[in-house]
């Protein structure tokens, strides 16, 4: 990972997103990779909530905070009920109302280094622990981002976090519920305009058919997942690869546009339709390219 993000830094690329597998942990990662790397920006797309109580995931991400010397930036979300439940046999119960109650906990962590939450799916309270045993929060703060595509989940990281992490969600998709959802959201509780950092599958390739068959099969269990397939709908495709942007740099320089004129803040370049190490590099190059002239990141 390390070595791949020396690649991307070199290549011009902004920000680096992590995901997180059943494996390894991102966040240690992105501390790591951030520290070895002293320019990029790293985070995670994303860390999910259920198994990690937030004052575990504030301890991580402040440590990474402080590896990184301020370019950490953390991204949570639901994850997906399936895993939750049949993984780690934790009942994947009221994920709204959960997502609260792990936002406030969460926000206070990271910037007070205390929290004094008790809500119906979460206790966080640190109350009544000394203050000598608390270190307080970390400065800069770490950027809270939320993976969030239903228009729910959007209200809560407009009101709690600040942004959001889309994947697989197309312009359509962003231009008629995400931005207009997050944006309003942001308003109403008098927070800072929201960064909006879609994900996108996008490989520049001299092979669109090749690119597209690995896109095809790197994303095919999307569809059976109820979030993403409520996006394909309204993007009206039935298959998630059919979002991936391929072809030469000119092509995925325009799909790239698109998002970012839909109201994406930022686009995150997603590696599922990179088939050789030439096309992961000569998309790099290009969102380099596109970084040194507008909002766009890639990883």
């Amino acid at each position: 990972m390390t070595e791949r993000a020396r690649e991307a830094e070199a290549a011009g690329v902004d920000d680096i997103w992590l995901n997180q597998g059943l494996d390894i942990d991102s966040v240690t990662v992105a501390a790591l990779v951030a520290r070895a790397v002293p320019r990029i920006i790293v985070g995670t797309a994303v860390v999910p909530m259920y198994p990690r109580h937030p004052v575990v995931l504030a301890s991580q991400a402040k440590a990474a905070q402080l590896a990184a010397g301020g370019r950490f930036a953390l991204g949570i979300g639901l994850g997906h009920r399936g895993q939750v439940e049949d993984v780690f046999g934790v009942p994947f119960d009221r994920p709204i109302g959960h997502l609260r109650d792990y936002l406030r906990a969460l926000r206070s962590l990271l910037d007070t280094g205390t929290a004094a939450v008790r809500g119906a799916t979460l206790v966080a309270d640190l109350s009544g622990v000394p203050a000598a045993l608390l270190r307080g929060g970390v400065t800069p703060r770490v950027p809270l981002l939320v993976a969030a595509m239903g228009p729910q989940a959007l209200r809560a990281a407009g009101e709690l976090a600040d942004g959001t992490l889309p994947y697989l969600a197309g312009p359509r998709s962003l231009d008629s519920l995400i931005v207009p959802a997050i944006t309003a959201a942001a308003e109403a509780a008098g927070r800072p305009a929201p960064r909006i950092a879609a994900g996108v599958p996008a490989s520049v390739t001299s092979d669109p058919q090749r690119a597209r068959e690995h896109a095809f099969q790197a994303l095919g269990g999307y569809a059976r997942n109820v979030s993403y397939a409520a996006v394909l709908e309204r993007e009206g495709i039935s298959h998630a690869a059919d979002l991936a942007l391929v072809g030469d740099e000119e092509t995925v320089a325009a799909g790239i546009r698109r998002y970012l004129d839909a109201g994406a803040t930022d686009v995150r370049v997603s590696p599922a339709a990179f088939a050789t190490d030439e096309e992961r590099l000569r998309t790099w190059r290009l969102v380099g390219e596109l970084a040194g002239s507008s909002a766009v990141a890639g990883g």
